[in-house]
C-alpha cells in the first residue's frame, strides 16, 4: 500500500517543543512517512515520544508496534541520554511512605 509522502514533516513541530524532543519525533516521522497515513503516523510519533520521554504505557499491541518502529531510533535516543538526569515518577502512596520513614528515622538519632 502506498501513502502520500508530500506533506511537510516540519509543520508538526510545536512552537514550544524542545529541540531534542523534536529531533527524535522528526526522525520517527521521516523514517516511517511511507508506511502510514499522515494522521496515523503523527499519532504514532507522539506515542513514541510519550513512551521514551515521559515513560507512558499503552496497550500491548500499541507498545509492540511503536517498539518495532523505534528500532534504531530509540537506541540512539537512549544512548544519547545515558548519564543524564532522568525523571522518576513515584506514586503518592510510595512518596508518603518514604517521607514517613525519613521522619521515623530522625527520631532515633
Amino acid at each position: 500500500m502506498s501513502f502520500d509522502t508530500t506533506w511537510d514533516v516540519d509543520q508538526y513541530k510545536s512552537e514550544h517543543e524542545n529541540e531534542e524532543h523534536w529531533l527524535f519525533r522528526r526522525r520517527f516521522l521521516i523514517a516511517h512517512k511511507d508506511k502510514f497515513p499522515e494522521d496515523r503516523l503523527v499519532s504514532l510519533a507522539q506515542v513514541f515520544f510519550n513512551i521514551e520521554f515521559l515513560g507512558c504505557k499503552y496497550p500491548k499491541k500499541t507498545m509492540d508496534l511503536v517498539e518495532s518502529l523505534a528500532v534504531g531510533l530509540a537506541d540512539e535516543l537512549r544512548e544519547s541520554r545515558k548519564g543524564k538526569l532522568q525523571r522518576t515518577f513515584v506514586g503518592a502512596s510510595e512518596a508518603a511512605e518514604a517521607k514517613a520513614k525519613r521522619c521515623e528515622s530522625k527520631h532515633f538519632f
